[in-house]
C-alpha cells in the first residue's frame, strides 16, 4: 500500500461511507478496511490522512477512530511473539504519532491520544525509550497548545494507573515515569500556576491555563494512584497549598454559562477535591499536616455550592472527601457533637439527597440513564448517591445520633407527603435516607445483606410501601419506583412472606405506563424468583403457575411498550420466569415464541443492546431445552423457525450474534439424537472453516463446540461423513493448538475426531500431529498445555492402544518415549484436574503398564516403576497445582476494536464439560 495521493483519495471515499447509516453502504466498507489492515504502510497512511488539514474534520476524525481501532486489534504480539503490523510500520508510527497529535484537532487529538495509551501500554517503555524525553521536552516550547497535547497524552498514557493490577511490570514502568517525568510536571504546575495572576485580566489566555492545570491535576492522580512516590511526598508543601488555593479560585469568565455542563473551574475544582481525597484514604499519615485546612476548604465549597447539574460532581467529590474523614478514628471527633451531625445532615445532606428538576428529566426522557445511575450503580459521581454514602459512614460511627436526627426529618417528609400526595419528592427523599440508614453491608446478587438494628424496615415497608404498591400503577411514578427499589434493596432481610406476598402488586406494575416502573418490575420479578432460603428456591414453579396467565402477557406486553422495545430487564424476567416454570410454560410457547423470533429478526438488523440480546439467545435456548426435553422430534420446529434468521446473521455478518449463532446450532444439532444431518447444516460446514471467522476471539469456541457436533454426527450420517474431511478439522486443530489462550479447544477436537472418526482416516496423520505437539512443548509449554498433551496421550493409548503409542511416539524421534516418562508423565501427571480428565490419565496409565510390550519385558521396561508410581499418586495424592514457569505469559487478550468477547449460553449447555468419552466404559 503506497503512501500515494490516489490512495489517501481511496482511503477517505472508504471512511466516508463507514459513516453511513445504511448497512448495505457502511458495511461493504467496513469490511474492506477490515481486509487491507495486514497492508504495509496502511497505519502510517491512516495517519498521513489524519493529519491533512485540507481533508473533512469529519473524515479525519473517521480516520482517527479507525486507527485507534486498529492498533487495538492488531499492536499487541501474538502468542508467538510475532506482530501483524510490520515493523517498519510500527516504528514509523512511534516515530510520528505524537507530533502529528500534537498539531491536531481537538477531536482527532483525543483519538490520537488514546491511541498512543493502547502503544504504549505494549511498548512503552521497553521498546519506546523515548517517549517520555520526547515529550518533556515539549514543556520547554513555552507554546501551551502544545504542552497541552502532551499533557492529553500523558493523561492517557498514565490513567492505566488507576486501574491495572500491581505487578513487578508495572511497577518499573511507574518507576521509570516517576524519574523522568515528575521533576518537570512539578516545574510546570508551578510556572502554570503563576501564569493564573499574570494574566488575570485575560479570559483567552486563563483557558488554556487552566486547562493545562486541569489535565495536570488529573495526571498527579494517575501517578500517585499505586503508592505516594517519594518525589510528591517530599514535595507535598508545593502541591497542597496550591491545591488549596485552587478550591478557593473565582475565576467568573471561565465557569460554566449553563445549569448543566461544568466549566473549567468546576471540573479543576472537582479534580482536587478528587486528588486530596486519595490522599486522605490511601496516605492518611502523611496527609494529616494538610487535612483540617482542607476539611474547612470543602466544607465551605459544599455549603456555598448551588443545586445545578453542573456542580454534580465536585459536590460528589467532595462529599466523599467528607466521607473519607469521617471514617478515620483519628478525626472521629470533629464529627461527635451532635450540632455538627445536625448542620451536616441540613446543610449538606438533605440539600444533596434531594429529587431534583434534572433528575426529573432524566426518569421521564431518558429513562435508560436514570436506571443505570439508580439501581445498576453507576451513580459512583452523583451527588445523590456520595450524600447517600456519606450518611451510611454516619451511621456506621455514631448509629444513635444519626438515626434519631434523620428520623425526625424522615417522619417530617412522610406526614408531608401523606397530608398532600402533589409532595412526592418529600417521600422520595424519605425512601432514600431509610435506604441509606438502614443498609450496612450489600452485594449485586443479594441486595442490603446486613442493616441496622435501629431502622424497623419490616414496619416501613408495611405502612409505606406496600400500601403505595396497592394503589393506581400509573400514579406516582418516582414513588412507584422508589417502593419497588426498596423491596429490591431490602429483599434479603425483610421476611420471604413479605417479599413473595409483594410479588403480584409488582406484577401488575409491569402494566405501568412509565418505562422506570414496568423496569424496576421487571427486575424486582427476576431477583425475587432467585431467592433462596437455606439454599432452596423460595419462588418454585408450583407457586408462580397461578401468577403464569398474567405474569408472561405483562412481560411481553412490556416489548411493545415505547423505549422497551429491546428492554434488558424485562428480557431477564422473561428468561427467569422461563426457567421456573420450566414445563408449564409450555402451554404458552405457541404465542410467546413467534414474538420472541420476531424480537431477534429485529435485534439483528441493528444489533444494540447486549445485554438484551444474551438474555433473548438464553430465552431461545432455555425454551428449546424445555419443549425438546418432553417433545425430542420439535427440535425440527424450532430449526425451521430459526435457521431463515440465522441465515441472514451469517449471510451479512452480524459479528455481535454470531457467536450466540453458533451455540445454538451446535445445541440443536446436539438435540439430532439418530439419522442424518439435514442439508442446511451440512451446506454450512464449509463456511465454518473459513479462516476470518476463526480470527475473532469470541467465535472460537463455540466455532470449535459446532465442529465437535459435525463430528460426533459423521458415526450415524453418511453425508455427514461425505462433507467432513480430516485435512480441514487438522488445519483448525493446527490454528488452535499453537494459541495459549485456545489450545485446550484444540485437544477437545482431536479427541473428538479419535473418539467419533475411523482409525484408518486419521492414521496418516497422527505422527504429524504428534510432531506439532512437540514442537509446541518445546517453544512455550504452559501447565494448561502440558494437561492437555497427557490427557491427549492417555486418550490415545485407550482409543489405539499402548503398544502403539509407544511405536508412534518412538517415530517422531528414536528413544522419544523415555523422554516423555520422564519429562512429563512423571513430574507433571498430578496437575491434570477434572474429573473426567483423572479418569482418562489413570485408565491410559493403567493401559500402557498393562498392556505394552514394550514396557511390560521390552526396551522400556525400567520406566514401568515410575509409571506405576505415577499412577498410584494420581490416586492417592491431592491435585499439584503449582505453575510451570511460562505461565505468566498467559493473559486473557485485550483485542478491543470490534471483536465479540465470547458470552457462553448458560441454557445451551457446554458440550466439553458435559462430555466424558469414557462413560460406560469403565
Amino acid at each position: 500500500m503506497e503512501l500515494s495521493d490516489a490512495n489517501l483519495v481511496t482511503l477517505s471515499e472508504y471512511l466516508l461511507k463507514t459513516l453511513s447509516p445504511d448497512p448495505s453502504v457502511r458495511r461493504p466498507s467496513e469490511k474492506f478496511l477490515e481486509s487491507v489492515e495486514g497492508n504495509k504502510n496502511y497505519p502510517v497512511l491512516l495517519l498521513h490522512l489524519v493529519n491533512k488539514a485540507e481533508i473533512d474534520l469529519t473524515i479525519r476524525v473517521a480516520g482517527a477512530v479507525t486507527f485507534k481501532n486498529y492498533v487495538k486489534r492488531n499492536w499487541h504480539l501474538d502468542d508467538d511473539g510475532t506482530s501483524r503490523v510490520d515493523e517498519s510500520d510500527r516504528e514509523e508510527v512511534k516515530r510520528l504519532i505524537v507530533d502529528i497529535m500534537l498539531v491536531a484537532p481537538a477531536p482527532v487529538q483525543k483519538q490520537l491520544s488514546d491511541a498512543i495509551s493502547i502503544i504504549g501500554k505494549s511498548d512503552f517503555p521497553l521498546k519506546w525509550t523515548g517517549l517520555i524525553a520526547h515529550m518533556v521536552d515539549k514543556f520547554n516550547t513555552g507554546d501551551f497548545h502544545v504542552i497541552n497535547g502532551i499533557l492529553h497524552t500523558a493523561h492517557s498514557l498514565f490513567k492505566r494507573y488507576r486501574y491495572e493490577f500491581k505487578s513487578q511490570a508495572l511497577w518499573t514502568e511507574i518507576k521509570f515515569v516517576l524519574q523522568s517525568f515528575c521533576e518537570p510536571l512539578t516545574k510546570l504546575f508551578e510556572v502554570t500556576y503563576g501564569l493564573t495572576s499574570a494574566h488575570a485580566n485575560n479570559p483567552e489566555v486563563l483557558r488554556i491555563v487552566y486547562s493545562s492545570l486541569l489535565l495536570i491535576c488529573k495526571i498527579f492522580y494517575s501517578l500517585n494512584f499505586q503508592d505516594l512516590p517519594e518525589f510528591f511526598e517530599d514535595n507535598m508543601n508545593i502541591w497542597m497549598p496550591h491545591f488549596n488555593s485552587l478550591l478557593a479560585t473565582e475565576v467568573k469568565c471561565l465557569e460554566s454559562d449553563s445549569n448543566d455542563e461544568p466549566g473549567l473551574i468546576e471540573q479543576l475544582k472537582s479534580q482536587v477535591c478528587f486528588n486530596v481525597s486519595l490522599y486522605a484514604q490511601k496516605y492518611d499519615e502523611e496527609f494529616q499536616p494538610y487535612m483540617p485546612k482542607f476539611v474547612t476548604d470543602i466544607w465551605n465549597l459544599l455549603v456555598s455550592t448551588g443545586l445545578q447539574p453542573k456542580y454534580d460532581q465536585l459536590v460528589s467529590h467532595g462529599l466523599q472527601f467528607l466521607s473519607t474523614v469521617a471514617d478515620r478514628i483519628q478525626y472521629r471527633e470533629l464529627f461527635q457533637d451532635p450540632n455538627v451531625l445536625t448542620s451536616i445532615c441540613e446543610k449538606v445532606i438533605i440539600p444533596n439527597i434531594q429529587f431534583r428538576e434534572v433528575d426529573e428529566e432524566l426518569f421521564a426522557d431518558n429513562p435508560e440513564e436514570y436506571m443505570r445511575r439508580d439501581i445498576e450503580g453507576s451513580d459512583v459521581e452523583t451527588r445523590r448517591r456520595a450524600a447517600c454514602d456519606l450518611v451510611k459512614v454516619l451511621s456506621q460511627h455514631f448509629e444513635e445520633k444519626i438515626t434519631a436526627i434523620f428520623s425526625q426529618y424522615v417522619q417530617a417528609m412522610l406526614n408531608e407527603y401523606t397530608a398532600d400526595r402533589g409532595k412526592w419528592k418529600a417521600k422520595n427523599a424519605a425512601v432514600y435516607l431509610v435506604i441509606s440508614m438502614a443498609g450496612k453491608g450489600q452485594t449485586q446478587k443479594h441486595g442490603v445483606t446486613q442493616v441496622s438494628s435501629l431502622v424497623p424496615l419490616q414496619e416501613f415497608a408495611a405502612q409505606y410501601i406496600i400500601p403505595e404498591l396497592e394503589t393506581d400503577v400509573n400514579g406516582q411514578a418516582v414513588v412507584k419506583a422508589d417502593s419497588i427499589k426498596y423491596l429490591l434493596q431490602f429483599r434479603s432481610i425483610l421476611p420471604p412472606e413479605v417479599v413473595v406476598g409483594s410479588l403480584g402488586a409488582i406484577v401488575r406494575h409491569l402494566r405501568a405506563n412509565s418505562q422506570v416502573v414496568h423496569s424496576y418490575a421487571a427486575s424486582a420479578v427476576d431477583r425475587i424468583l432467585t431467592l433462596r432460603q437455606n439454599n432452596v428456591l423460595i419462588v418454585t414453579g408450583e407457586k408462580l403457575v397461578p401468577l403464569a396467565g398474567e405474569l408472561l402477557p405483562a412481560l411481553f406486553n412490556c416489548l411493545s411498550m415505547r423505549g422497551s422495545e429491546e428492554n434488558e430487564y424485562v428480557m431477564k424476567a422473561i428468561m427467569r420466569s422461563f426457567s421456573t416454570l420450566q414445563e408449564a410454560v409450555i402451554p404458552y410457547l405457541g404465542d410467546l415464541l413467534p414474538k420472541l423470533t420476531e424480537k431477534l429478526a429485529v435485534a439483528a438488523r441493528n444489533p444494540s443492546k447486549p445485554h438484551f440480546n444474551h438474555y433473548l439467545f438464553e430465552t431461545i435456548t432455555l425454551s428449546i431445552n424445555i419443549v425438546c426435553k418432553k417433545t425430542p422430534e420439535a427440535v425440527q420446529s424450532f430449526e425451521e423457525a430459526l435457521f431463515p434468521i440465522f441465515q441472514v446473521i451469517l449471510q451479512q455478518d452480524v459479528q455481535e450474534f454470531l457467536p450466540y449463532v453458533l451455540q445454538v446450532l451446535s445445541m440443536l444439532l446436539g438435540l439430532r439424537s439418530s439419522g442424518e444431518v439435514p442439508g442446511p447444516y451440512l451446506a454450512l460446514y464449509p463456511c465454518l472453516l473459513a479462516p476470518v471467522l476463526w480470527e475473532r476471539p469470541g467465535n472460537i469456541r463455540p466455532l470449535a463446540s459446532l465442529l465437535r457436533g459435525f463430528v460426533q454426527k459423521s458415526r450415524v450420517s453418511p453425508a455427514t461423513k461425505e462433507v467432513i474431511k480430516v485435512s480441514g478439522l487438522l488445519g483448525v486443530f493446527q490454528k488452535l493448538i499453537s494459541s495459549k489462550a485456545n489450545d485446550h479447544e484444540g485437544f477437545y477436537l482431536i479427541q473428538a475426531m479419535m473418539e467419533f472418526m475411523p482409525k484408518e482416516d486419521l492414521d496418516p496423520y497422527m505422527k504429524q500431529v504428534m510432531m506439532l505437539l512437540f514442537q509446541r512443548l518445546s517453544s512455550s509449554k504452559t501447565t494448561k498445555f502440558i494437561r492437555g498433551v497427557l490427557v491427549f496421550f492417555c486418550f490415545y493409548v485407550i482409543t489405539y492402544g499402548a503398544s502403539e503409542f509407544v511405536v508412534l511416539v518412538d517415530s517422531v524421534q528414536p528413544q522419544m518415549f523415555v523422554m516423555i516418562v520422564e519429562r512429563l508423565f512423571v513430574p507433571d501427571t498430578q496437575k491434570i484436574s477434572g474429573s473426567s480428565e483423572r479418569k482418562i490419565a489413570a485408565v491410559g496409565i493403567t493401559k500402557l503398564i498393562t498392556e505394552a510390550k514394550q514396557i511390560i519385558d521390552g526396551p522400556y521396561s525400567n520406566t514401568w516403576p515410575n509409571l506405576l508410581k505415577t499412577l498410584i499418586q494420581l490416586f492417592e495424592l491431592p491435585e499439584d497445582q503449582t505453575d510451570h514457569p511460562d505461565d505468566h505469559y498467559v493473559e486473557v487478550e485485550d483485542t478491543p476494536g470490534y471483536d465479540v468477547a465470547y458470552s457462553r449460553l448458560v441454557y445451551a449447555g457446554d458440550p466439553s464439560a458435559e462430555h466424558d468419552p469414557l462413560s460406560g466404559k469403565w
